[in-house]
């Protein structure tokens, strides 16, 4: 596979396993820089492990196995050391999970990690994360209160923030609406449109609706085989494979 102006991952012939099952079969695409590729397909699709490789979270499980090659801005993820990869590619899960800390201290907590000591670094590091996340407005007058006091579409904007405070380049949203109101929904896809001219996302969503708002292109995952990738407005309308029109239409699912 050439890999093209502008790509972020090139992936060839992916193939992965847990002991026996194979969760993965010959998985090959590209993913842009600054796009939003939405992942869709029903439970056990393999959609979530698809996710997970990016930034090998899969193999902390027993019995992973890998073929095949995921290269990141032309560098297999395999021999980035795993630590540098995952503040590259970072991950917002579904359930929010803040620490048991101040909003600042969530926000500062892998910035310090990382090194910062700088007060005044710190400041602008929580300022410019909060505001990227849409939360900044709501919450900038009790920053060292703690993150437990904040509403559930608000703790996964901190999350989201938090994510952003590292800087990473590449952004893996994992059902990240799944418990959400529409209100906080819509506020975190803002966030995700506004978050692409800086970033490559993936966003993995049992949402069909949210996966055509706000994707640029989508993938369609089944029984771990990729059978469609095209860009959201078309696959939407005029789907190449009728699998992907059933799945769209809730036929199954």
């Amino acid at each position: 596979m050439t890999i093209g102006a502008g790509v972020k991952f090139n992936i060839n012939n992916l193939n992965i396993w847990f002991g026996p099952v194979q969760a993965l079969k010959n998985i090959s695409m590209q993913i842009s820089a600054n796009e939003i590729l939405s992942v869709i397909g029903p439970a056990n699709s393999g959609k979530t492990t698809f996710l997970r490789m990016l930034n090998r979270l899969n193999e902390l499980q027993p019995n992973f196995r890998i073929q095949g090659k995921i290269e990141l801005d032309g560098k297999d993820i395999m021999k980035i050391d795993a630590e540098t990869l995952r503040r590259n590619v970072g991950t917002v899960f579904a359930l929010p999970l803040p620490l048991p800390l101040s909003i600042y201290d969530n926000i500062t907590y892998g910035v310090r990690m990382h090194g910062e000591r700088n007060k005044e670094k710190l400041t602008q590091i929580v300022e410019r994360s909060l505001k990227q996340a849409y939360l900044w407005e709501e919450v900038k007058d009790r920053l060292n209160t703690s993150a437990f006091t904040l509403s559930g579409g608000q703790q996964q904007r901190l999350c989201i923030a938090r994510t952003l405070a590292v800087e990473p380049e590449v952004i893996l949203f994992d059902e990240p609406c799944s418990g959400l109101d529409p209100i906080s929904t819509a506020k975190v896809e803002d966030a995700m449109v506004k978050l692409k001219e800086s970033y490559t996302i993936i966003l993995v969503t049992n949402n069909v609706k949210q996966a055509a708002r706000v994707g640029d292109r989508t993938v369609f995952f089944l029984n771990g085989e990729l059978i469609e990738l095209d860009k959201t407005d078309k696959m939407f309308t005029a789907p190449a494979d009728q699998r992907t029109d059933d799945y769209i239409r809730g036929k199954f699912g």
